[in-house]
């Protein structure tokens, strides 16, 4: 696989997405959790979303029960729980395992093209990042405890490449 043009998941209500339709889009792929104590960087997620979405930015979150089983619920609970309490309106892909053998390839991927600290692999928490340019190539990745906010030069940098 050469960019994130070549993977597709399924979206929260179970249909499949194939994120060649967001080509020469750029995109923040982050792993989610609702009972975490990072969840309230869903309304900075939204807020980037509704600020750069006409500028061609498109959050994707994929809930992750892997850290601390800090997303339990079923898909459709995760969805409720995100509109009603964060006004989520950025595309929600269904739960998935961003490590280990079951790892979904998507999430293989992105920790290959930028690992953590120390070259790990690994996503170590909930709210890992990825930030993906407009030709599906891995710009960067932030740590659970970069706010959107604080990512947002990188994102109009990201945008503003041609």
């Amino acid at each position: 696989m050469s960019s994130i043009y070549d993977f597709e998941a399924l979206s929260i209500q179970g249909k499949p997405a194939h994120l060649s339709t967001q080509r020469g889009k750029v995109l923040l792929i982050v792993n989610t959790a609702s009972e975490c104590g990072f969840t309230p960087q869903f309304a900075g997620l939204e807020a980037l979303w509704k600020e750069y979405a006409d500028q061609g930015l498109v959050v994707v979150g994929f809930p992750s029960n892997q850290f601390g089983g800090q997303d339990p619920g079923a898909n459709d609970q995760i969805e409720s729980f995100c509109q009603l309490n964060y006004g989520v309106s950025f595309p929600m892909m269904a739960k998935v395992d961003v490590n280990g053998a079951q790892a979904h390839p998507l999430w293989k991927w992105l920790t290959e093209q930028a690992p953590g600290l120390l070259g790990s692999k690994a996503v170590k928490w909930n709210f890992t990042k990825f930030l993906v340019g407009r030709d599906g190539k891995v710009i960067k990745r932030y740590a659970p405890t970069d706010t959107p906010a604080s990512i947002r030069k990188d994102i109009e940098a990201a945008l503003a490449a041609k």
